[in-house]
C-alpha cells in the first residue's frame, strides 16, 4: 500500500506542485471504482486516488500553513491515513470531502502548534520559501497568513476548494453559525490587509464596508431673511 502510493507521490510531486484548481475530477462512478479496487488492495486504484486529489490537497495545506514542506508532508500523510482507513470508508460517498477534513484538521493542528511555540519563544525550524498557487496574487497569499489557522481553514475551503458553508460545518464539525462568522471576519481582515495605502487620502475614497460620509448641511439662512437661492 506504502509503496504503491510512494511510487505515485515520486511521479507526481515534482509536477502538480501548487497550480490552479483542478476542473476536470474523475466522475463519480470512475473514483467509486478506484475506491472498491483500493480497498481490495489494488495500487492502481491508489495512485488513481493519489494522481486525482494530491494537487488540491497539497495547495490546501500549504494556504494553511504557509509552509512548504510541513504542506507536503500533511499532505502525504493525510492520504496514508484515508489509504489505511478504507475499509470503514463509504464508497457511495464521494472521496475529495473525506480526504480534505484530514488534511484541513491537520494543517490547522500544525499552525496552533508552532504558534505555540513561538508564543513560548521555542525556536522553530525555519520556513521554506512560499510558492503561490496558480490564480492567487503575491498580496492575497500574504494577506491570508494574517488570518489565525481557524479563518484560513474556512477561506481555503470556500474559495479553493468551492465547498458551501454548509458543507464547511459539516467537514469541520461546526455549526453554520460559526463558518459564517470565520468566513465574514476573514473576508473583512482581508480586505483591510489589501487596501492600498494611500486609500484613505484620496478624495472621496471610502474604505470596504465603511459608512458614507454624510452629506454636507445646506448653507443656513441669513437672519431675518429669505434661505439663499441655489443655481438654477
Amino acid at each position: 500500500m506504502i509503496s504503491a502510493l510512494a511510487r505515485a507521490s515520486a511521479i507526481d510531486l515534482a509536477s502538480t506542485r501548487l497550480g490552479a484548481p483542478d476542473r476536470d475530477r474523475p466522475s463519480r462512478r470512475r473514483e467509486r471504482a478506484w475506491v472498491r479496487a483500493a480497498q481490495s488492495g489494488s495500487h492502481e486504484g491508489m495512485e488513481a486516488l493519489f494522481r486525482a486529489h494530491w494537487a488540491p490537497a497539497h495547495r490546501a495545506a500549504f494556504l494553511i500553513v504557509h509552509d512548504a514542506a510541513a504542506a507536503e508532508d500533511i499532505a502525504q500523510e493525510a492520504f496514508l491515513a484515508a489509504i489505511r482507513a478504507l475499509d470503514r470508508f463509504d464508497r457511495r460517498r464521494p472521496f475529495g470531502p473525506w480526504l480534505h477534513r484530514i488534511v484541513v484538521n491537520r494543517a490547522i493542528d500544525w499552525s496552533r502548534a508552532r504558534a505555540l511555540r513561538r508564543e513560548v519563544g521555542e525556536q522553530v525550524e525555519g520556513e521554506a520559501p512560499p510558492q503561490r498557487p496558480a490564480g492567487w496574487s503575491d498580496e492575497v497569499v500574504a494577506a491570508l497568513a494574517t488570518l489565525d489557522p481557524d479563518q484560513r481553514a474556512a477561506v481555503v475551503l470556500r474559495h479553493l476548494l468551492e465547498y458551501t458553508p454548509g458543507e464547511i460545518a459539516q467537514l469541520l464539525e461546526l455549526p453554520r453559525g460559526t463558518v459564517n462568522s470565520r468566513l465574514r471576519r476573514a473576508l473583512d481582515r482581508l480586505a483591510q490587509e489589501l487596501e492600498p495605502p494611500n486609500a484613505e487620502a484620496l478624495p472621496g475614497a471610502e474604505r470596504p464596508g465603511a459608512e458614507p460620509s454624510p452629506a454636507e448641511p445646506p448653507p443656513a439662512a441669513p437672519p431675518g431673511g429669505a434661505p439663499p437661492e441655489g443655481p438654477r
